[in-house]
C-alpha cells in the first residue's frame, strides 16, 4: 500500500513562495509517476504540475507556468512543488497523486496553502 504524505503548506503573503513536498512511502516510488493537483472550496480539484519517474518530462498548467516547478528526489522518495510568485487565487489545499505502472491511483491527506497579507 502506498502512502503520500504532504508538507510545507502554511500562510504567505502575495509575492511570498512555498516549498510542497510529498514523501512516499511502501511501494517503489521510481516507477511512480506523480502529480500535484489542488482544490479550493466551492471548486472542483485541478491539476497542476507531473512529473515522470526519472524527472525528465514535466507538465504544467497554464495557471502555474512559469510560476511553479515540479521536481523530484527519488532517493528520498519524495516529489516538491516549488511555488513562486504566489497570488490569493492560490489558496488551496494540494495535493499529491501516485500513478503506478497498473495505473492504480494514490492520494495524500493534502496540506492547506493560504496566500492572504
Amino acid at each position: 500500500q502506498v502512502q503520500l504524505v504532504e508538507s510545507g503548506g502554511g500562510l504567505v503573503q502575495p509575492g511570498g513562495s512555498l516549498r510542497l513536498s510529498c514523501a512516499a512511502s511502501g511501494g517503489t516510488f521510481t516507477t511512480y509517476t506523480m502529480r500535484w493537483y489542488r482544490q479550493a472550496p466551492g471548486k472542483e480539484r485541478e491539476l497542476l504540475a507531473g512529473i515522470g519517474t526519472v524527472g525528465d518530462i514535466r507538465i504544467y498548467a497554464d495557471s502555474v507556468k512559469g510560476r511553479f516547478t515540479i521536481s523530484r528526489d527519488n532517493a528520498k522518495n519524495t516529489v516538491y512543488l516549488q511555488m513562486n510568485s504566489l497570488k490569493p487565487d492560490d489558496t488551496a489545499v494540494y495535493y499529491c497523486r501516485a500513478a503506478t505502472s497498473r495505473l492504480e491511483f494514490y492520494w495524500g491527506q493534502g496540506t492547506q496553502v493560504t496566500v492572504s497579507s
